[in-house]
């Protein structure tokens, strides 16, 4: 199996439509498709499956121990011909630390990459722009360029030229379009499940990637990728396990079902917004991270999910809430525009977007005590929402950032419910 790394400078390049029209333009073509995501972002491999038709792995070299990066790239080698692996970020910017960069995967798979450039304020420096990149890390290989924004005919001549300069291939050049942007709100990009028009935006970025750029020479471009044995995951949270999935849940890394079921674990599916319950056969419920925030009303109304989550909790069900999920746990969530909602009160815990205040970056965890998880884990926090009042509960983690900053506690537990904001990762070394 071949692979390449689709980076850019900086966010906001266009890296992701660039990515999922090539997902798509390919696809057409015959080829199978394995997507991927540099670091903890878990809004981006939804639309990677949505172009690919396939489930979307995360990649995250901070977060992850390089034996889960190579089995991840094993499981993708199985089920497609090509990885296309869309970084984060700029392709050097990694943790506080330094470290966990889109450059560190590309070299630890051996990943080719393709730089994206926003040109929409740039014509000859481009050149130093991009042969600066591409001589930073000589384990790293910038395979060539696609420009993107580009204005005129004249501008694009001036970039073509600028790069010939320093022998960089231009892969692509797509032109401004307006057509060709995603609405995002305060955790990145609206959620692929919330798009009403998502095919109609993938079928067009593929027909802007397929006449705008060489897909030959892109696929040429693509380096045999460094792959390994499978590697274990964090334990599952129980023999079944109930997952919430819809828009208000909707933050769940896959490698970590993937985990859960290579472990014998079986996984359903239900939709609190639906007023769905989970598996009453379920010995755990899982509640990942999301947008309670936005539908809090809906979800204070949904009384089938409520009694069943309580049945869930008074069987002895471990029960365990991220982030979002984390917050329907406790008592009240408040709204941004002032008003509270009940959720669940299975801990006591109330949380409010009324003044947000971001919380970012990456953490290393270790659990108080052994009634959930055992030993140390690496996890991302990203959230907007605050703290309005803990109550008598056990602490669930101590915390430091990637810098090892000590954070302190974090998280609650109440008997067999538990929760915090941190979205775990891996086993940390």
């Amino acid at each position: 199996m071949n692979g390449l790394m689709i980076a850019a400078p900086s966010s906001g390049s266009g890296k992701t439509t660039v990515t999922l029209g090539l997902m798509r333009a390919l696809r057409r073509r015959g080829l199978s498709i394995a997507p991927g995501k540099a670091g903890p972002d878990y809004i981006d491999p939804a639309f990677h499956t949505a172009a690919s038709g396939k489930p979307c792995f995360n990649y995250d070299p901070w977060a992850m121990r390089p034996e889960l990066l190579l089995a991840n790239a094993a499981a993708a080698a199985e089920d497609g011909s090509v990885l296309i692996m869309e970084a984060m970020m700029g392709l050097f910017d990694g943790a506080a630390d330094g470290t966990g960069a889109p450059a560190d995967l590309a070299a630890a798979l051996g990943l080719a990459v393709i730089l994206v450039v926003d040109c929409a304020r740039l014509s000859h420096s481009v050149a130093a722009l991009v042969g600066g990149y591409a001589r930073h890390r000589d384990d790293v290989r910038v395979a060539g360029v696609i420009l993107n924004r580009v204005g005129s005919d004249r501008h694009e001549g001036m970039l073509r030229d600028a790069l010939a300069g320093i022998a960089m291939p231009v892969f692509g050049v797509l032109r401004q379009d307006a057509a060709l942007k995603l609405p995002e709100r305060h955790l990145g990009l609206v959620q692929a499940g919330e798009h009403g028009s998502l095919e109609t935006f993938i079928d067009h970025a593929a027909m802007r990637v397929a006449s705008g750029c060489d897909l030959e020479a892109v696929l040429a471009a693509a380096t045999p990728l460094t792959v390994g044995e499978r590697a274990g995951t964090l334990k599952p949270l129980g023999q079944r396990t109930a997952v919430a999935r819809d828009v208000a849940f909707a933050f769940c890394y896959e490698h970590l079902l993937s985990g859960w079921r290579g472990q014998g674990s079986e996984i359903t599916f239900f939709s609190p917004l639906a007023d769905e319950t989970p598996d009453p056969r379920a010995d755990a419920v899982y509640l990942p991270g999301g947008y309670p925030e936005l539908h809090a009303e809906q979800l204070s109304n949904a009384s089938n999910f409520r009694a069943a989550m309580h049945k869930a909790a008074g069987g002895r069900a471990r029960i365990f809430g991220e982030c979002g999920g984390y917050m329907v746990l406790g008592e009240g969530l408040v709204a941004a525009d002032g008003g509270r909602y009940e959720m669940l009160g299975l801990l006591p815990l109330v949380t409010s977007f009324a003044e947000r205040k971001r919380h970012l970056g990456y953490r290393r965890v270790t659990p108080v005590d052994d009634v959930f998880f055992r030993g140390p884990m690496t996890a991302h926090e990203f959230h907007y929402a605050t703290i309005v009042s803990e109550g008598a509960a056990e602490p669930l983690f101590t915390v430091r950032d990637a810098a090892g900053l000590d954070l302190g506690r974090a998280g609650l537990r109440r008997r067999n419910v538990a929760g915090s904001f941190m979205h775990l990762i891996d086993f940390s070394e």
